[in-house]
């Protein structure tokens, strides 16, 4: 299943960075490549993430989950 997540508070690499990582580090996450230009996360992942646990993933890097498409 692929979601793309709208993120709000990126303003470098590093940010980017850190949502990648934060990302990652939820089990079950196949993907997840950051466009710090149009400010979102695409994330390939199973059926057993939930959006709270994306939520909570970018909240715990610093940043502001906006949204999920």
């Amino acid at each position: 299943m692929m979601k793309t997540l709208k993120i709000e508070g990126m303003s470098c690499m590093h940010c980017a960075g850190a949502v990648t990582k934060a990302l990652g580090a939820i089990n079950g996450l196949r993907d997840a490549k950051v466009d710090l230009e149009g400010k979102t996360a695409t994330v390939e992942m199973s059926g057993t993430i939930t959006e709270d646990m994306l939520r909570a993933a970018v909240e715990e890097a610093g940043f502001e989950l906006v949204g999920i498409e």
